[in-house]
């Protein structure tokens, strides 16, 4: 549905582009935004390169192990009856992925995660608690290295690129406690 909508959004804009006048215009935007959209992904394809091998170091050193571990006592308060190690599994590495701000390799153990709590749902057709709190973790952004954001703000000529680690920690702190305070709240009402 949504490719439907932007195919209609590009059609509105390039038929009233041309009433207007302005086909010259839009031709020379997309021309520009195409090769400005292939300059970030070979930025973006360095930078993931870069994050991998790190994390895979990470993975062969067992660090990232620890951190799961380390995780342990905060997933059980989140998800006091979640009974499935798969899933606390699952749920870990996206945390530690999204924490290292690897957010684009954790979808994968992310939609994992989903579907071994889908397993223990027992109404197949509604999202669980547990379900639900993960997505609402999820939601917060988690994360204390901006990667992307870095790479973004560097793309495009940042004196300092690496100044908003500070901010993203400040405001990654507010919104997962606020997550962390909802989902509480939302297990004392159910």
């Amino acid at each position: 549905m949504i490719n439907y909508i932007w195919s209609f959004l590009i059609l509105i804009g390039l038929v009233v582009g041309s009433i207007n006048g302005k086909i010259v215009s839009i031709s020379d935007s997309i021309l520009s935004s195409s090769k400005e959209a292939v300059e970030l992904c070979i930025l973006m394809f360095g930078v993931v390169g870069l994050w991998s091998g790190l994390m895979n170091v990470a993975v062969s050193l067992g660090i990232t192990r620890r951190l799961q571990s380390m995780l342990d006592p905060f997933l059980s308060f989140l998800f006091p009856n979640l009974h499935s190690t798969k899933a606390r599994e699952y749920i870990s590495t996206n945390i530690t992925a999204n924490i290292l701000g690897l957010g684009w390799a954790s979808t994968p153990s992310g939609l994992k995660a989903m579907e071994e709590l889908q397993k223990e749902n027992p109404s197949p057709d509604t999202a669980s608690g547990d379900m639900c709190s993960f997505l609402i973790l999820n939601i917060s952004s988690l994360q204390l290295i901006p990667v992307n954001i870095i790479a973004y703000r560097s793309q495009y000529g940042s004196v300092h690129p690496a100044d908003i680690i500070l901010p993203g920690i400040i405001a990654t702190c507010c919104s997962t406690l606020t997550a962390i305070i909802f989902i509480k709240w939302k297990d004392q009402k159910t």
